[in-house]
């Protein structure tokens, strides 16, 4: 089959293609390779995609509508998409919220009017966040739990494409699944997440910014689980029964909440270093844990995440010592 992929030389979408392609799916690639982060890590993700055979690659902003309208015409043949392209990051949305606004709500839009011209659709996976839970203090945090106070921008507008995207599977019967995915760790990461931050500090000798002094909890889950989950939810559209709504909502974690500072600690441990801290307060948009309650996706589709941190951790300092040195 045909899959778009959204964001695909980001770190989720290059490891998604990757598997879609070893499979043997053809992906159809599209990015806007913006400069949030360093754009020769996204450019070494996609040289490696470019190297299969049954991968194509179009340089592309989803937010860009008459564009995504022309590639949409182009491309008739696309039956899945997996739509990973994002603004991510709570921080930076209290930098630069109308990334935000543009990549998330209105880049969704395009890409539910893409699937709704579409013929042979069959589903439309796309990511939403832990996030979207704000600060609720029900702990493993379920599909079920509220998700109308969001504490960040970054999490209202992924709760915002939820609706959208509920709307359209409504209107359209475009049958659609959410994946809620929980603190995502592993070999080419996003340099702004914090074991890339971490690591080059501990290397570098210089304090780590840890904020609520270190009490903070992460359900880390590592790459490999998120795309085996990704691709299996993939594989089982929901059924279109005429009365319900084809649109669904998981949550893709770990189911375990762990300790930050158990975190890092296994990060000097594999680095054979000891690091110093700089620790500091709450940020604003932030919450202090989150854990994910995954008996919905394993029943549904089978999901059935196999990495502890403790297996990943080494896996990650390997390809960051590869790749960056150190």
């Amino acid at each position: 089959m045909t899959v778009l992929v959204t964001g695909a030389a980001g770190f989720i979408g290059f490891h998604t293609s990757k598997a879609l392609l070893a499979r043997g799916d053809k992906v159809i690639g599209i990015d806007n390779l913006n400069d949030y982060y360093d754009v020769s890590l996204k450019e070494a993700r996609l040289n490696q995609l470019r190297e299969q055979d049954n991968f194509v690659f179009e340089g592309l902003d989803i937010a860009d509508r008459e564009a995504m309208e022309n590639f949409g015409k182009h491309h008739p043949e696309i039956t899945r998409v997996v739509h990973l392209a994002a603004q991510p990051g709570v921080r930076y949305s209290l930098i630069n919220p109308y990334a935000y606004t543009r990549t998330n709500v209105e880049g969704h839009m395009c890409v539910l009017e893409l699937c709704r011209h579409l013929e042979g659709l069959k589903h439309l996976v796309y990511a939403s966040t832990s996030s979207v839970y704000g600060a609720n203090k029900s702990q493993p945090f379920s599909v079920g739990d509220p998700t109308e106070h969001p504490v960040s921008l970054y999490a209202a507008t992924k709760k915002s494409m939820e609706l959208m995207s509920h709307t359209y599977a409504h209107l359209y019967r475009i049958p659609q699944t959410g994946l809620r995915y929980f603190t995502v760790y592993g070999p080419w990461g996003r340099p702004d997440m914090s074991p890339i931050i971490f690591t080059r500090k501990i290397l570098a000798g210089e304090p780590l910014p840890v904020f609520n002094h270190g009490d903070m909890r992460r359900d880390f889950t590592y790459i490999d689980d998120i795309v085996s989950g990704t691709l299996a939810c993939l594989d089982r559209p929901p059924v279109d029964d005429g009365e319900a709504v084809p649109c669904r909502v998981y949550n893709i974690g770990n189911q375990r909440s762990e300790n930050l500072m158990d975190f890092i600690g296994l990060i000097e441990k594999n680095l054979d270093r000891k690091a110093e801290f700089d620790f500091l307060p709450m940020q604003p948009g932030d919450v202090q844990e989150t854990y994910a309650d995954i008996k919905a996706a394993r029943r549904d589709f089978g999901y059935d995440p196999k990495t502890t941190i403790e297996q990943g951790i080494p896996k990650f300092i390997r390809w960051y010592r590869d790749f960056y040195g150190g």
